[in-house]
């Protein structure tokens, strides 16, 4: 038995090859950034955004593809991409420039568009849209939500700006246009214990998204939470406990769920704390292999339905 539905593997029946993602940068930002809903961001949030390993966006969106796709073949053989729109809030734009650039992103080896966002800024035009560019394209289209947490208490306190019934209707919404949906995590948040990794896969399995990306806290200099961090206001929880926290997530999470990835990586310039100064990968082997150690694998202990004989 497999330990988790690994992204990669489902790429590649999928599509029938293997295929990679094309961060695309845009110049867009976020209502919890410019005094729509808030101001400063997510409290772990850094002015570059998430995107640190993205061309910069004063560059055309057929550009920042074509560099792309041109090193990524070039390196791995490959032949089909996912174009990825990664950074901000990428449906807070103007619906027009919104399509400018959605637009620009279509062509010949682009199999799938993924677009980033908040669960509060994709609104029925841009569903609409995209539902348009999938028929008329031939191109399969992806939501990627930003939850974190379904601790309604952490979102509050790291600054979201949006609650959990905001998530749950853009899932809902979003599904209703065949779309599929990955929702971004992090279980090792201040505030946040192992009821709350297990409680947030249980509603993920209950609402049916069909991806997860589990990422590892880092946190930047010139940051709320970096603020906090230095002058010891927060802690972060030890690398064993980030392991057992993702393998509990995973066992609670429906087995049909793709997993994207089960630790994030991050820059180590302006950093305080990045995955306790160890690589990505050790630490993914590290959960891989207390998996097998221990039988442990996903979907093992997701929701059932039980009724009486």
């Amino acid at each position: 038995m497999k330990l988790y539905n690994e992204y990669s593997i489902f790429l590649k029946e999928k599509y029938g090859e293997k295929v990679y993602k094309l961060p695309v940068n845009i110049p867009c930002t976020c209502p919890n950034r410019d005094g729509t809903i808030g101001y400063g961001g997510c409290t772990f949030c850094a002015d570059v955004g998430t995107g640190f390993e993205m061309l910069e966006n004063t560059i055309s969106v057929k550009e920042q593809i074509e560099k792309n796709m041109q090193y990524i073949s070039k390196k791995y053989k490959a032949k089909k991409f996912i174009a990825y729109f990664q950074n901000y809030t990428n449906t807070y734009l103007r619906l027009e420039e919104f399509k400018k650039y959605i637009n620009e992103a279509v062509g010949k080896n682009i199999v799938e568009i993924s677009i980033s966002t908040r669960p509060d800024c994709i609104g029925s035009e841009y569903l609409e849209f995209l539902k348009e560019v999938k028929d008329l394209h031939d191109v399969n289209i992806s939501i990627e939500l930003g939850l974190q947490t379904a601790n309604y208490h952490t979102l509050i306190s790291i600054n979201r700006g949006h609650t959990l019934a905001e998530f749950i209707d853009a899932v809902m919404r979003i599904k209703k246009y065949g779309f599929e949906v990955c929702t971004h995590v992090i279980l090792n948040l201040p505030g946040d214990d192992i009821i709350d990794a297990k409680e947030t896969a249980k509603i993920l399995s209950v609402l049916k998204v069909d991806q997860v990306k589990i990422h590892s806290l880092y946190i930047m200099e010139n940051t709320k939470m970096g603020i906090l961090y230095k002058n010891k206001e927060i802690t972060v929880i030890d690398e064993e406990e980030y392991v057992e926290r993702v393998i509990v997530f995973l066992e609670h999470l429906d087995k049909n769920i793709v997993v994207q990835r089960l630790v994030g990586r991050a820059p180590e310039k302006n950093s305080l704390f990045v995955n306790w100064g160890m690589s990505w990968w050790k630490i993914k082997d590290d959960i891989l292999e207390k998996m097998e150690n221990e039988g442990r694998h996903q979907g093992s202990k997701s929701i059932k339905n039980y009724t009486a004989s």
